[in-house]
């Protein structure tokens, strides 16, 4: 390996040093999380680490009580209906731009990616004010259109990335011996882009799902997500409930992220 600039080659020393940097910036970011998991099997009823004994208690509790299971189905069902939203959504503005030779197309593309560049408590301002007019405060498709609106982003830049690696030829083959523009997409690009898409939809899956911020200001009531009540939780007492759901939730992204990894070898090993 050289180094771009002198093309002097990096020695090992150098290489071990880059490799160690990495590794403890990596065990920074990751430390907390790691810290969470031994601490929900606490069985005291304060959060200690390392915990004084291990117990199921707070997982038992999570499960035995009927707020926290409501409220991980409000969270759920908006997950779910965001991702099946924001991901035709996502995939529609990709291939629009990408097959666009408009002048505004970066322009377009600039305003579809702004709600990853916005700060949340800005847009959580605006959407409350807005919901307030119109009634959707407190609601579950109140709290679906703002986390499509955040979801939709992350679609739309992976699908985009995706096609921007897709020989377009391909489609206009089809579409010159004699198919639609909708049927060349779904039977020869999708096929050929599924592994973006799929990335995408897991991506507005657990942006919904972990979203707290937007949720603070527009859920509440029987609609109160679980990032909500959790936020709630550790605002009045320190509940050690938090920390088996966190854990759950720490489970939940590695499953799902394993899943795409997973799928995305599959189709590699098929080309």
């Amino acid at each position: 390996m050289a180094d771009p600039v002198s093309g002097v080659p990096i020695g090992r020393g150098r290489r071990l040093w880059l490799y160690a940097l990495g590794f403890l910036i990596l065990l920074f970011l990751v430390l907390p999380t790691i810290i969470v998991i031994p601490m929900s099997f606490s069985g005291t009823r304060f959060l200690r680490f390392p915990p004084e004994q291990l117990s199921w208690r707070w997982y038992q509790a999570y499960f035995g009580s009927v707020e926290w299971r409501d409220a991980t189905l409000v969270s759920l069902k908006a997950a779910v209906l965001t991702m099946l939203v924001a991901t035709p959504l996502g995939v529609m503005a990709a291939y629009g731009l990408h097959a666009s030779r408009s002048k505004l197309s970066r322009l377009v593309e600039t305003a579809l990616i702004a709600p990853l560049i916005l700060p949340l408590i800005l847009v959580s301002i605006g959407v409350f004010f807005l919901y307030a007019r119109i009634g959707l405060n407190n609601t579950l498709t109140g709290l679906v259109l703002a986390h499509v609106c955040l979801a939709m982003p992350f679609v739309f830049v992976t699908v985009l990335a995706g096609l921007k690696g897709y020989d377009m030829n391909q489609e206009r083959v089809a579409r010159s011996l004699g198919a639609s523009r909708l049927v060349a997409f779904l039977t020869v690009t999708l096929p050929q882009v599924r592994f973006s898409v799929f990335s995408g939809a897991l991506l507005a899956f657990i942006t919904s799902l972990d979203e707290v911020v937007v949720a603070l200001f527009i859920s509440g009531g029987e609609n109160a997500t679980l990032t909500r009540r959790m936020f709630t939780a550790l605002r009045d007492e320190i509940d050690p409930t938090v920390a088996a759901i966190s854990s759950l939730l720490v489970a939940l992204t590695l499953t799902l992220l394993a899943l795409g990894l997973v799928f995305g070898d599959r189709r590699t090993g098929a080309r």
